[in-house]
């Protein structure tokens, strides 16, 4: 059974901090590339940041400087740690495990900015 669970998701004021947390398991954890997503109220999934199984990191403009992403192999968990937040990512935040064409999603947390 694959499972991937979301934690760390709050309301925080702008220019606050919040650290995401996805706990995989029944995969391969090593070999997957991992990623977050995040859906809007009103609008399209759109990728966040990832982080592929050799560790190279990529970013959606939108976050580039804000968010870092990292994956900790020995505890099968990837992380997004968000600085700086704006309104504008207030979403909710899905994992994803990606391996050729296999893709897993979690059910996601809900990040809100607002002050």
């Amino acid at each position: 059974q694959v499972q991937l669970v979301e934690s760390g998701g709050g309301l925080v004021q702008p220019g606050g901090s919040l650290r995401l947390s996805c706990a995989a398991s029944g995969i391969i954890f090593s070999i997957y590339a991992m990623g977050w997503y995040r859906q809007a109220p009103g609008k399209q999934r759109e990728l966040v940041a990832t982080v592929t199984s050799g560790g190279s990191t990529n970013y959606a403009d939108s976050v580039k400087g804000r968010f870092t992403i990292s994956r900790d192999n020995a505890k099968n968990t990837m992380y997004l740690q968000m600085n700086s937040l704006k309104p504008e990512d207030t979403a909710v935040y899905y994992c994803n495990a990606a391996r050729v064409a296999i893709n897993f999603w979690g059910k996601g947390t809900l990040v809100t900015v607002s002050s």
